[in-house]
């Protein structure tokens, strides 16, 4: 498994608008099979801030089999006006250290 972290921080937009695109764009991760799962997180000292986790089965997943595939074309539509205000977009390995409560 593949994490993907992307940060927004939003100038041009407002949040609202953030809000619906990634309501639709969530729709196409949803049906696309590379993708285990995705929770997006806004900040609450800065609102205008966003993290975007999503889960992928591996890095080559999303880049080879989503990007390329038949549910890039809708997600890319839907939040790309957003895209000049992504901060930073990187892929991450999962480590051993974690917790969470039951």
């Amino acid at each position: 498994m593949t994490i993907e972290y992307i940060r927004y921080d939003l100038v041009a937009h407002e949040a609202e608008e953030f809000l619906h695109a990634y309501g639709v764009a969530a729709e196409a991760l949803r049906a696309a099979p590379e993708c285990m799962a995705f929770e997006l997180a806004r900040c609450e000292e800065a609102p205008r801030s966003f993290v975007l986790r999503i889960e992928w089965q591996s890095t080559a997943a999303h880049l080879q089999g989503f990007r390329k595939g038949p549910h890039f074309p809708p997600f890319l539509a839907a939040i790309k006006p957003f895209v000049g205000e992504i901060a930073e977009m990187r892929h991450y390995s999962p480590t051993s250290l974690v917790f969470r409560r039951p």
